[in-house]
């Protein structure tokens, strides 16, 4: 007695004898399109390619129906049946999709590159600019300071002009040495300069630079009146009217 086994689904079920096979057909669990094999069979077959086998009866109109389209090129398998009698395998597995890389995945390197990047290009324009900024501050406070000093020349000039000697400290109208305190100067005298010149000797106020307690001189030659300035600073930290 031969044992059959039938497709249902991508499934193969059996195996089952002759007689059940029938049954199955009989109760239209199984239509005349399903596959069907045997061992001894080339390949699966449709059920009504192996009806006179069976013995199967078949309504004329069935029998009179055109031909079923060829098998699939590739026949279902497996071309034997398994190991176990009565054991069922999938009669076609699914391909293991492969795994590309996920969005976060991408991400992260994309973003290491980046900071591969960026940062060496970061510490470059840090060490470019951090100096510069730090000149730049100098630069501000040193020239604030001269600005600070404006009333006072002017108060120096009128005196000397007016009085025909330079002030000194014991005059009135003259702030102290350390009123200019908190105002980018530690203190500021006035006086008479070795040349004959009346001025003011202000000494900077920069907390933490090399430059902090350099002196800046303002003098005023009453026969041209004009005003001169220069200081200790380097050059790129003074006005310009005030560099060497």
């Amino acid at each position: 007695m031969s044992e059959w086994f039938h497709a249902e689904g991508n499934r193969q079920q059996g195996p089952l004898p002759s007689e059940q096979l029938i049954e199955l057909f009989r109760s239209n669990q199984i239509t005349l399109d399903t596959l069907v094999w045997r061992d001894g069979l080339p390949q699966w077959q449709p059920l009504r390619n192996v009806v006179d086998e069976l013995g199967l009866i078949v309504p004329a109109v069935d029998a009179a129906a055109t031909a079923p389209p060829p098998p699939p090129a590739a026949p279902l398998p497996p071309t034997l049946p398994p190991a176990s009698p009565y054991a069922t395998t999938p009669m076609d597995a699914a391909p293991v999709a492969k795994k590309g890389l996920s969005g976060c995945a991408l991400t992260a390197i994309i973003g290491g590159v980046a900071l591969l990047v960026v940062v060496p290009i970061l510490a470059i324009l840090a060490a470019i600019a951090l100096p510069a900024y730090n000149d730049y501050t100098i630069k501000a406070k040193v020239a604030g300071a001269v600005t600070v000093l404006q009333p006072l020349k002017d108060k120096v000039q009128h005196f000397a002009d007016d009085q025909g000697r330079c002030p000194g400290a014991n005059d009135a109208g003259f702030p102290a040495a350390d009123e200019f305190a908190g105002q980018g100067l530690s203190a500021v005298h006035i006086g008479r300069f070795n040349n004959g010149h009346c001025g003011i000797e202000a000494t900077l106020a920069v907390p933490g630079k090399s430059q902090d307690g350099d002196l800046l001189w303002l003098e005023y030659d009453r026969d041209s009146g004009r005003w001169e300035c220069s200081g200790e600073s380097d050059d790129k930290y003074l006005p310009t009217q005030c560099r060497g």
